[in-house]
């Protein structure tokens, strides 16, 4: 896999629109800065299937009522 980074304009448009699109909940503001000026590490990403068998959540079945 490989690390994500933006460069110096896209952090400052990234960091932008977090706190336009998101006043409200500073703590979401600051993870999606955070996300700009750090990057994303795609190696430690792990699968939405894997996480939700970690916290025993049962498996999707597919159906459109599950999505939140």
């Amino acid at each position: 896999m490989a690390h994500l980074v933006f460069d110096q304009a896209e952090q400052r448009e990234l960091r932008e629109a977090a706190r336009a699109e998101f006043p409200g909940n500073a703590a979401l503001a600051y993870v999606l800065e955070n996300l700009a000026s750090e990057g994303i590490d795609l190696n430690r990403c792990r699968d939405w299937d894997d996480i939700r068998a970690e916290k025993g959540m049962p498996e999707r079945n597919g159906k459109a009522s599950e999505v939140a």
